[in-house]
């Protein structure tokens, strides 16, 4: 694990965000064990891939947390779900465009002055595999960061996170040049993220992490995991105003159970108040 905590008086607040392809696929894995044992306050999935009433009640109504869940019309795709230790203050899980909003990609919840935006990003690739998606992951991303922005502006502390489906720079994935035209790393869908950068939302990793070699993601074909040939395309963005309360972030690669790795920050518990 990558971190960069420091010593404090209160405990941090962790935060985890996990793209688990398919919950019911990552539930015969450990996936609640884990979720028990994280201490975390608040974790969001990705790619949840099931209605609520499709999952066992120890994950639908688990005890010790609440349980928030948005599912796609599609079965068996997309979704996104929260687990927290405390109830959410409001939740909301639409953008208000029906194109978005059938696909169950977001979910929206208010802690007190801490607001976390749990998001799915689309994949460009298309069925066909030519990219045939990434106008509508482009205008997506827009949507998005229209809706932070307006909570951003009103004076809310805003986290956004979850899997971008995006490694924004080269450092971001083992093999640059070779995927100047995959999805994932076009120009055009590295130029979006980088203007929510340039707009001043923080890459909480890099805040801590400058370095290479950190993923987020591996291919499962052959051992691209055990050789860590792999992208950071999950992520979890921060307001400028949340500055002062990141105490650190993170990437959890020995966590297995799904392609991707969990990752997350640590905060401030005044972060709510």
């Amino acid at each position: 694990m990558s971190s960069g905590r420091s010593k404090g008086v209160a405990k941090p607040v962790t935060v985890l965000s996990w793209n688990v392809n398919g919950l019911r696929a990552v539930a015969k894995k450990g996936f609640r064990e884990w979720l028990d044992s994280t201490g975390a306050e608040i974790v969001g999935l990705q790619e949840v891939r099931a209605r609520p009433e499709q999952l066992p009640e120890d994950l639908r109504e688990p005890n010790n947390w609440h349980a928030r869940l948005v599912a796609s019309e599609r079965p068996g795709y997309a979704g996104v779900g929260m687990y927290c230790a405390r109830a959410p203050d409001t939740h909301e899980q639409a953008l208000g465009i029906p194109r978005f909003d059938t696909e169950g990609r977001l979910q929206v919840a208010r802690f007190g002055r801490l607001t976390i935006v749990n998001a799915y990003f689309p994949n460009g690739n298309g069925r066909e595999r030519d990219n045939s998606r990434v106008p509508y992951k482009l205008d997506f991303y827009r949507a998005v960061f229209d809706l932070v922005q307006r909570r951003r502006k009103a004076g809310q502390r805003v986290l956004v996170m979850g899997d971008f489906n995006t490694a924004v720079r080269e450092i971001d994935l083992a093999r640059p040049k070779q995927n100047t035209k995959t999805s994932g790393f076009l120009t055009e869908e590295r130029d979006e993220l980088e203007r929510w950068l340039a707009a001043g939302w923080l890459d909480s990793f890099r805040v801590f992490e400058p370095g290479a070699g950190h993923y987020s993601w591996w291919s499962q074909r052959g051992t691209a995991r055990a050789r860590n040939v792999g992208w950071r395309i999950d992520y979890v963005l921060a307001s400028p105003n949340l500055r002062p309360f990141l105490r650190g972030a993170f990437i959890q690669p020995d966590v297995l159970g799904s392609d991707h790795a969990p990752i997350g920050v640590e905060l401030d518990p005044a972060v709510f108040d």
